[in-house]
């Protein structure tokens, strides 16, 4: 099974990936590793993404997404997969993937946000990851004001590998 924990930026998708594949035993990618420098130094100077820039950063994804599933691998990836087109261009045509949306009010994620030292995505852009944001209506859906411990667990009691598909799933 693929899992793409998406959302804004701060949602706490890196923190749970991690801690989900580490549970899982099981690889993980973060999306930033498929940008380019490019649209990283766009971000950095709170300059947001255009599509164009996010093709190439979606398809390097995608490959990635289909070589997990032809090794029969369960792989965590993370994306902040914003709008439906861009989570239809990570979806193989015979799915295969479980988007667990890391829902969050801005107070919350900007708290986050201006909290880090250590990241590219400056937190001027929050407003407009907001903007973009097409709630999706297929995945599971998480409070991200639950620990990441909870939000791993519910992942797993409502999405578990072995799950031929898992989709739309609110977590209690």
């Amino acid at each position: 099974m693929i899992y793409i924990l998406m959302g804004v930026s701060g949602s706490g998708k890196t923190t749970v990936g991690q801690l989900l594949a580490s549970r899982l035993q099981c690889g993980f990618h973060d999306a930033d590793a498929f940008h380019s420098e490019a649209n990283k130094a766009k971000m950095h100077a709170g300059t947001p993404l255009t599509d164009e820039d996010r093709w190439p950063w979606l398809a390097a994804m995608r490959a990635a997404i289909d070589t997990a599933r032809a090794e029969g691998r369960t792989h965590v990836f993370t994306c902040s997969a914003l709008r439906q087109i861009y989570r239809d261009r990570l979806t193989p045509s015979d799915g295969g993937v479980t988007f667990v949306f890391m829902k969050g009010d801005a107070g919350t994620i900007g708290g986050r946000l201006s909290a880090r030292t250590d990241h590219f995505f400056n937190p001027a852009l929050l407003q407009s990851q907001f903007e973009t944001l097409e709630e999706p209506c297929d995945a599971l859906v998480l409070d991200i004001r639950r620990s990441p411990e909870a939000l791993v667990q519910d992942i797993l009691d409502k999405c578990p590998p072995e799950s031929a598909a898992c989709a739309g799933k609110p977590a209690a």
